[in-house]
């Protein structure tokens, strides 16, 4: 699950694929041509819209081949997750599974159907998935086998060097959210929407990776810890605890609360890369399906940051604020303008005492100089009715968004399984 939860940050909290009302504008879900479709690709956006629920909204929005192109990637992605999660499986077979998973792309009558899991589906229907891959031009699934040889071999030595690599959560992002973001761009510059650029210049675009599931794993540490699952960086947790899990102990409240201001301190060094990412995209679907996790994230951290209900319960955004974010996110300004608006309040929040307090307020610094607004869109707070108006007017000008929001009704908890 954690692989995918760098797709667009926490499936479950980005959107819900029910109607949505608010200031009289009905929307409905972004909806796929069916009528054209072949019964095997009307199969996958089915397997889609079951097991990826948030993508599935954005992924329709996307213009031409490279829509069908990125549905084919997730479900190959969450195929090979699906393998990962499943506790069922002994490693004897579950490591020789991922690192020749991308073979079984070839591989015709290749299915699996022992899993236990949640989203088993995308196995026992793979023979259609893959099918539906090789119909896809070369130039897509030369893509998406490197990215599925990529994620496999490293899901494989991950499990099998588990501990050391949870020392350092930028080694455990390499396995996991690295080849994603190094996917996402290729794919992007394969359907020449975006110039080629964004297919060669990784650096930007595995930065946002990164950002998406550091703050995702930063929001999810006490459903973690429950399901036995864990991912905060020892490098940071053992300055303050003997063990993660007494990071939820009642006592140990205030030395959580300053671990996860550090670790959100971490995070938000990828925004600078973030922004300069966005900043290189030219096409307005592609800008939309990049943008909406970010400022998503964000606004995350920001709930997060001296929170102590991080470790007590379940943070989240407000409908109406996670709804807002998804309709302003249609430019680079907008963008700058909202991560102003978020460090500026995560400032605010600083305790003095906090041992981390003088390099949260130098990254904020840095954010500040790439985000101050050219406009008057940064500090503005709207009122309830101002928001139900531009939101309709998001809706009636923009196409993609009218269709997006179609999508939305629940935002944030912030994860899918």
């Amino acid at each position: 699950m954690e692989l995918l939860k760098t797709w667009l940050g926490h499936p479950k909290e980005l959107y819900k694929l029910t109607k949505f009302k608010m200031g009289g504008y009905k929307a409905v879900m972004p909806k796929v041509d069916e009528e054209s479709l072949s019964a095997s690709l009307r199969a996958c956006y089915k397997h889609l819209n079951q097991t990826g629920r948030s993508v599935a909204a954005v992924v329709r929005a996307l213009d031409g081949e490279l829509r069908d192109a990125m549905c084919i990637f997730y479900l190959v992605l969450r195929a090979v997750d699906t393998v990962e999660d499943d506790m069922t499986i002994n490693l004897e077979t579950k490591i020789p599974m991922l690192q020749n998973f991308h073979s079984y792309l070839y591989q015709p009558d290749w299915k699996f159907m022992e899993s236990k899991e949640q989203h088993r589906q995308v196995l026992e229907d793979f023979p259609t998935i893959s099918l539906e891959f090789q119909n896809l031009a070369k130039v897509y699934q030369d893509v998406i086998v490197d990215m599925c040889r990529n994620v496999g071999l490293g899901m494989a030595e991950f499990l099998e060097k588990k501990e050391d690599s949870k020392k350092n959560w930028n080694m455990y992002c390499q396995y996991v959210a690295r080849p994603i973001g190094i996917g996402l761009s290729r794919l992007f510059s394969a359907s020449e929407l975006e110039e080629p650029i964004a297919g060669r210049d990784m650096e930007f675009a595995i930065s946002v990776a990164f950002f998406l599931q550091k703050t995702n794993i930063i929001r999810d540490y006490l459903e973690d810890q429950v399901e036995g699952r864990e991912f905060w960086s020892s490098e940071v947790w053992s300055k303050y605890v003997n063990k993660l899990s007494d990071l939820a102990k009642p006592e140990n409240i205030d030395k959580a609360v300053q671990c996860m201001n550090e670790l959100i301190t971490n995070t938000l060094h990828h925004v600078p890369d973030v922004l300069i990412f966005l900043s290189q995209l030219k096409n307005q679907s592609v800008f939309n399906f990049c943008a909406i996790p970010q400022v998503m994230a964000i606004a995350t951290l920001a709930a997060c940051y001296n929170n102590k209900q991080v470790f007590r319960g379940t943070v989240k955004i407000r409908k109406g604020q996670a709804v807002t974010l998804m309709m302003d996110a249609t430019n680079i300004d907008a963008v700058k303008a909202i991560m102003y608006q978020y460090v500026e309040e995560i400032y605010q929040k600083i305790p003095s005492t906090d041992p981390s307090s003088s390099r949260t307020q130098q990254i904020i610094a840095s954010i500040r100089s790439m985000s101050v607004p050219s406009s008057a869109l940064s500090r503005i707070h709207y009122s309830p009715i101002y928001l139900s108006c531009v939101m309709l007017l998001a809706a009636l000008s923009w196409q993609y968004l009218s269709t997006v929001s179609k999508a939305t009704e629940e935002f944030v908890h912030t994860g899918e399984n």
